[in-house]
């Protein structure tokens, strides 16, 4: 770890920390309260997925629908308007749309094929956006004048690494840069992600094996032909599932750094509260 201790941690002129687990747990909260109220870079890798190595994919899908429309399809073709994305650190429906969700056309599902081409396409991206950490580290530095920097990651980064095995490249590159700092939910907190999600499900990305395996398991418990899928039904059945394949590599990652808990997070309101939660972080695995 780049932080041997709580007293490194203080001292360090420059502070460096990613931060990881699952959606709703408070990455975003606190990288923004850290970029708002303190000398921080606030480097988001859904927002870097979406605005740099997704955006074609994602305008090329509204156009494809827009020249559906005659009127809409009459102006495109003279140049008249333009389709684009409007993607923000607080906003990234554009980039969950296009993800989108298997099952039947009529209820805006995709051929399962095509989802999963368009989930190899996140699955690039997303290693792609991690790679640029280093870059955007140097960046905020040298361009902004930014001391320190958090990496607000995609929850679902434990999905493009290989959290037990110690060579993957690319945790190993981000463990010798950054500090991984996992954001662990309790019980309680998986009940209310899993009720939060049921409310307004919406696209995510998965492990390929996985989603393969979990694609087969629910045509296989349904009885239904793929076509005939609810598609907000499998996304939500797939939710639960998804939480607990991602918990033990999650914990598989925090191995390379420090473990807090949600609760932790929520009573944290300023970047010395954050400095304070980091520091006791740290004590606690020392042996």
């Amino acid at each position: 770890m780049i932080y041997g201790s709580s007293d490194d941690w203080r001292a360090a002129p420059r502070k460096r920390v990613l931060l990881f687990g699952m959606s709703g747990l408070g990455k975003t909260h606190l990288s923004a309260m850290l970029r708002d109220q303190g000398d921080w870079f606030h480097y988001s890798v859904d927002y870097r997925i979406g605005t740099r190595y997704m955006n074609e994919h994602i305008a090329d899908e509204f156009k494809r629908h827009a020249m559906q429309v005659p009127f809409l399809r009459d102006l495109l073709l003279t140049d008249s308007i333009y389709v684009a994305s409007n993607i923000t650190f607080d906003n990234l429906a554009p980039l969950s749309t296009y993800l989108g969700k298997p099952g039947d056309p009529a209820k805006g599902g995709l051929p399962f094929d095509e989802y999963m081409r368009r989930q190899h396409q996140h699955r690039t991206a997303e290693r792609l956006a991690m790679r640029d950490t280093g870059h955007f580290i140097d960046r905020g530095a040298a361009l902004y004048g930014y001391d320190h920097f958090v990496c607000d990651t995609s929850g679902s980064i434990c999905e493009v690494v290989d959290p037990d095995d110690p060579r993957d490249p690319l945790l190993a590159y981000l463990s010798d840069t950054l500090l991984l700092v996992w954001i662990e939910g309790s019980n309680a907190h998986t009940a209310e992600l899993v009720r939060r999600f049921d409310r307004a499900p919406k696209p995510m990305y998965y492990q390929p094996e996985f989603l393969d395996d979990t694609w087969r398991t629910y045509l296989s418990d349904t009885g239904l032909e793929p076509q005939a899928v609810d598609p907000d039904a499998f996304i939500r059945w797939a939710y639960a599932r998804a939480l607990a394949h991602r918990q033990p590599r999650y914990a598989a990652m925090a191995r390379r750094g420090v473990t807090v808990t949600a609760d932790e997070v929520a009573r944290v309101a300023t970047p010395a509260q954050f400095d304070d939660l980091i520091a006791a972080a740290l004590d606690r695995r020392r042996p």
